[in-house]
């Protein structure tokens, strides 16, 4: 790896420095749903609120289902969650940020994503691969950051109402104010239920919890384009509770008790952050910003006769400065970040709290030559009060070999301590026994999870037929110097350890996309993961994780009528190779089944401001046999409702309308 790195910095320094001139570059094209660079040095997938309006996309966590970069997963039989997983790894190794603030991590690993309403979304990156240093040390398989509906381009008025055959009920509504020539203020209002006892297999437990959220933010804008200013400020409250379990349990009477198996989890939120940023007026190469995040997350819960609570107060801050070394050709950003989490966690009852604090600086330099080839050298320099000093270097390079072709290495370090309880939450809906089976480290006695992760991308566009197609092969590896290894092939238990062999992921993606007549587009993909780990009882694959996958995406939509009038369709298909399954005293086996998953919708635009939606998802009404391990005696020391590998609830249909107001 550091041969790799030495070879790209001696190749900057024949590549010649002395230009001082920059050429100019025209260029055209349709803004596309889903858009993919040529010039940018990182592997970066950019989705537009349009492509999450094709599905039902009622969260963050639902927004990838017509994307093959990012594999949505079921997370377990009983919280109706879905889990996200790039390049083969889940959630807690992505750095999931909003505004490129970082948003999803410790207490809100498992349900974060699901705070975060599809409809406030403008765009969201994804980016494969180590990130850049300026947002942390802590991405391994890659960051996804999202960008919110800005104030000052809103229309003033966006109500969308949704209600679903699992008697789930959604309410959206956005309200935008120009104040004065340089606020704008906008209030996004977002609440969702679920009222009706689902239980579609009949095994006595609901397929989905029952439970409501409440989520607002309040969202301020200043720009000022004589001055070079410009500001954000959000403030945000949530409240969400879910219940689920047996579906005879009722919570007042049959709390923590064996009438009936039931868990309740409670989440209260508060989120503030600001932005401030300036762009030299004479320099527009040249910037300064300034970000800081306060949230406080508080999650209170049981699962049967177990208990979870966890309180996360956490502050973030982040200065970088932006400029260029002698001309544009050469830039860098340096910064200096802070962060701050008070943990306080009740795991069983016993006290887990703790308190992390992190100084950082980093540097990253770019060069690009507004050609056929640009380099990203990233470098931070940590102390961290548990992970000690550390440095995370990283980097990113694309060569353009001919026309409308790109070709991207990327290679890079990542660091993070391993919130064991709060990222496998899943698990507590089970009688199994939770060890940890090594006490030298200093988070739950483990020690910090260390990865390398490096591969390349190739993507070339052309026309095939006279349509617009592109073609993409990726290939990334992650290999641990250490991990937090999750035990699931012993007996009725779960054992945390340090890794003592190797444990690696593979990720082969080959990807084809065209438009087969106009308006018909026509997405593929194919997937190869190799994943494994030494476990105290030998290697095996990562349990969960389908070694093959495809999937397919058809979109056609008609041409838009003078009035705005259009029929828009959209299909997608995921096949589900077989997957590994943890270890269940033999009442699972040890792979699944292949499967197939379709999900559909029809949407008819009345006019500009109107529209209404329907569609279906699981078309196929696949449902995995015996979702939960030993349901017939939920006490007993077989229960299990996380081995979950497919849907547990049927088809479901839903439907829906858009209004606004320009």
């Amino acid at each position: 790896m550091k041969n790799i790195l030495l070879f790209f910095v001696v190749f900057l320094a024949f590549k010649g420095y002395s230009q001082d001139t920059l050429q100019t570059v025209k260029v055209e094209a349709k803004r596309g749903k889903i858009q993919k660079s040529l010039i940018k040095a990182t592997n970066t997938t950019v989705l537009s609120s349009k492509e999450l309006l094709k599905a039902a996309c009622c969260n963050l966590a639902e927004s990838f289902e017509t994307n093959p970069t990012i594999d949505v997963n079921f997370s377990d039989a009983l919280t109706g969650t879905k889990q996200i997983k790039m390049l083969g790894l889940t959630s807690p190794y992505l750095l999931i940020a909003e505004e490129n603030i970082p948003s999803v991590r410790g207490a809100s690993q498992a349900y974060g994503l699901s705070f975060t309403p599809g409809t406030w979304v403008e765009s969201i990156q994804i980016t494969k691969g180590a990130g850049s240093v300026v947002n942390g040390y802590e991405s391994i398989s890659g960051q996804i950051n999202t960008e919110l509906l800005k104030p000052v381009k809103e229309i003033p008025f966006f109500l969308n109402v949704y209600g679903s055959t699992d008697s789930r009920f959604e309410v959206n509504t956005h309200l935008t104010q120009k104040v004065d020539s340089l606020w704008s203020t906008s209030l996004l209002v977002h609440g969702n239920m679920r009222v009706a006892k689902n239980d579609m297999n009949n095994d006595g437990f609901l397929d989905n919890p029952l439970g409501n959220q409440i989520n607002v933010m309040n969202r301020w804008q200043y720009s000022n384009p004589n001055t070079g200013w410009v500001s954000f400020l959000n403030a945000r409250f949530m409240n969400d509770e879910k219940q689920t379990g047996q579906i005879d349990f009722d919570p007042k009477k049959d709390k923590l008790t064996t009438n009936y198996w039931g868990s309740e989890i409670n989440t209260q939120r508060f989120d503030f952050s600001s932005k401030l940023g300036y762009v030299w007026k004479d320099m527009p190469y040249q910037s300064i910003g300034f970000q800081n995040a306060y949230t406080i997350h508080n999650q209170n819960s049981y699962f049967g006769l177990r208990t979870y609570d966890i309180k996360q107060k956490s502050f973030y801050s982040n200065l970088i400065f932006n400029s260029i070394i002698d001309n544009t050709l050469n830039k860098f950003a340096t910064g200096l970040n802070f962060t701050s989490d008070e943990y306080q966690e009740f795991v069983f009852g016993n006290d887990l709290s703790r308190k992390d604090n992190s100084v950082g600086a980093f540097l990253e330099y770019t060069y690009d030559n507004t050609d056929n080839f640009s380099v990203i050298l990233g470098g931070r320099a940590d102390y961290h009060n548990r992970l000690g000093f550390f440095v995370t270097p990283r980097l990113h390079a694309r060569y353009n070999p001919w026309k409308d072709a790109v070709l991207r290495f990327s290679a890079g370090r990542g660091k993070r301590s391993a919130n064991i309880f709060a990222e496998n939450q899943h698990l507590f809906g089970s009688s199994r026994t939770f060890n940890i089976l090594d006490n030298s480290g200093k988070i739950y006695g483990l020690n910090p999870e260390i990865a390398w992760n490096y591969g390349f991308g190739f993507l070339q566009k052309f026309e095939w037929l006279g349509m617009k197609s592109d073609a993409s092969l990726d290939f990334y590896r992650t290999d641990f110097q250490n991990q937090a290894v999750v035990d699931l092939f012993q007996t009725n238990q779960v054992n945390f350890y340090n890794l003592k062999g190797k444990s690696y992921a593979n990720s082969l993606q080959v990807e084809f996309n065209t438009e087969i007549i106009k308006h018909l587009n026509f997405r593929s993909a194919y997937k190869f993961y190799d994943i494994k780990t030494d476990y105290n009882s030998g290697s095996f694959q990562r349990p969960l994780q389908a070694k093959h996958r495809f999937f397919t995406n058809l979109e056609f939509e008609t041409h838009i009528k003078d009035k705005g009038q259009q029929w828009k369709f959209d299909y997608t298909l995921n096949w589900f190779g077989q997957q590994q399954l943890p270890n269940t005293n033999n009442q699972l086996p040890d792979f699944s089944p292949t499967f197939i998953v379709m999900n559909s919708q029809v949407t008819r635009t009345f006019s500009s401001v109107f529209e209404m939606y329907l569609g279906v998802e699981n078309l196929g009404n696949y449902k995995q046999n015996r979702a939960i391990v030993g349901y017939e005696n939920p006490f007993g020391t077989n229960f299990d409702t996380s081995a979950i590998y497919a849907p547990v609830f049927g088809q479901m249909f839903y439907a829906g309308l858009r209004f606004k107001v320009k």
